[in-house]
């Protein structure tokens, strides 16, 4: 194994800042969904998945994988949203187990508009802030990182190798 060495000054000083502007973006953009559409990150999330599924709905199993999230804070984030209004469980396979999720029309309406007030606040923040060649060295560096860390074969870190 290489030996680990320490980052120079100069390295921990792009390290900072990216991170504070990833945070501070991130807190911008979460505000924007709370105070001009009533939303969270998290429901947003699940509206813009179910939104995207083939029907509007989708086993909780696979929200849960698309998510990445444990199907434990799946199942307490759906009740939440149940009680909104936004979605409904739905019926999947034997038995009529309700193993599945549904947007609501309530749920249809506050994802369009989310989806819109969304994109206009990652152009104010984000986009129009990026010259076309910055844009374009972050969209190739983007891929590389993800790459590196998630390989197309199983998907696990360990594959790259």
């Amino acid at each position: 194994m290489a030996q680990t060495r320490t980052l120079e000054p100069e390295e921990w000083e792009l390290w900072d800042t990216w991170m504070r502007a990833q945070r501070l973006l991130a807190r911008e953009l979460d505000r924007g969904l709370q105070r001009d559409c009533g939303i969270s990150k998290a429901e947003f999330s699940v509206l813009v998945t179910l939104w995207q599924a083939p029907g509007r709905e989708m086993r909780v199993g696979e929200l849960s994988e698309s998510l990445d999230w444990e199907k434990s804070r799946v199942s307490h984030q759906l009740t939440r949203m149940e009680n909104r209004g936004f979605v409904e469980r739905t019926e999947h396979g034997a038995g009529g187990r309700r193993t599945g999720v549904g947007l609501t029309d309530k749920g249809r309406g506050v994802v369009q508009n989310a989806v819109l007030v969304h994109a206009g606040n990652i152009r104010h923040y984000f986009l129009d802030t990026l010259a076309p060649q910055q844009a374009a060295a972050l969209r190739a560096w983007s891929g590389q990182l993800i790459d590196r860390i998630e390989p197309r074969g199983s998907g696990t870190a360990d594959d790259a190798r």
